[in-house]
Formats: C-alpha cells, structure tokens, sequence
C-alpha cells in the first residue's frame, strides 16, 4: 500500500495532523525518535540524542514499526516521519550517520518503500517545548532548513502542508492524494512487452 511520510520541523503541528488522519480511519506508524527518547529519559538519561548509538535506536524502531504497518490491511498508510529524518538529525547534532542509516536510506528509496511524494509540515511560527523537544523557535528554523534539503538529496518530492487550521493542513493533504490519484488513474496503462496484443 502507498506510505506517506509526514515530516517537518519540531513543533510544526505535525503529530496533530497524524492524529486527525488516525481518527478518520487511516493507519499511522508513530515517530521513533521521540519514544527513544522518551524511554531513555524515564530511564535516567536527560539527553539520550548525545549518546552513542542514538540514531542506531531509533533506526531500529523505525524499520520494526515499518515491517508492522506492511501488514496492514488498507488503501493509505501515513509514516510519522521516516531515516531522513534521522540522517537529517544526525547532521543538526553534528553526528556522524550510522552506515546501517546510510544503507537504510539508499534500499528505502531503491524499493520504494515509502511514496516519492513527501507531506512537509512548514512551521507555525512558534515552538512549545516538551520533555523531548528542547530546541528554540529560531533553531527549529535551521533545523527544518536541514529536513528540506536532506529529503531533496535523497530523490523525494516535498508536497508543502503549510500554516493553518488544523482542518486546512488535513484538507491540504486530502487534496494532494485526490490529485494524484486522479493522474494515476488518467495515465494508459503500458506493458513493457509493447506487443500488438497489449496496445
């Protein structure tokens, strides 16, 4: 089935738009990185992103939770961000990607286990600040600057869900799969073959 990926800057109102699309019946694979570091922290560990082998874990979950939303029966399935995100996390730490990231990221986009077409949450013009997301409004800035190029790096189209109503942002993105949609269905179908038979 097709797997979208929502992503953006922390704070952009992303999770609020997965759980609209959840309510109105679409699967959602949750964010890894912020159980990951939901769970250090109740572990003791105030900043787990700063440990060695962060992006392993988090690489880990994402692809664990991937293979479950393949089972998934349905039309539509929507990713809580995807291993750009994490390459895109290790490049604002100033950490060097994990070559099991690196390898991660060529085969997802090989075998097309996520959708060209990526909804990018632009930001709302400010930041709440949580237990996991302790960065400022002007470095959520940078750090969404950073998510922008490093998907366009890796092939992917960016679809903008810009600031609004969360009603506007869902109906945006309803849009973008209601046109694409329409164009898959308005394409001739072409066999490789080419033969006479299949014209």
């Amino acid at each position: 089935m097709p797997g979208y990926i929502l992503t953006g800057a922390p704070g952009s109102g992303k999770t609020a738009i997965l759980r609209h699309l959840e309510i109105d019946g679409y699967p959602v694979v949750e964010e890894a990185a912020t159980d990951v570091i939901a769970l250090h922290q109740a572990l003791g560990r105030p900043e787990p992103w700063r440990e060695p082998g962060f992006a392993d874990r988090v690489l880990d979950l994402q692809r664990e939770r991937r293979r479950r939303a393949a089972a998934n029966a349905g039309e539509v399935v929507f990713h809580d961000r995807s291993p750009v995100c994490t390459l895109a996390l290790c490049r604002y730490l100033g950490l060097a990607a994990p070559p099991a990231l690196l390898a991660e990221i060529e085969g997802m986009t090989a075998n097309r286990h996520y959708e060209r077409t990526v909804f990018f949450v632009r930001h709302q013009g400010f930041v709440e600040a949580t237990a996991a997301r302790r960065i400022t409004f002007e470095e959520s800035l940078v750090f969404e600057q950073i998510h922008e190029l490093t998907y366009r790096e890796a092939g992917f189209d960016l679809a903008d869900v810009p600031a609004g109503p969360l009603a506007t942002r869902v109906a945006v993105i309803f849009d973008r799969l209601r046109r694409q949609r329409n164009s898959a269905h308005a394409r001739p179908h072409q066999c490789p073959c080419a033969s006479d038979e299949c014209r």
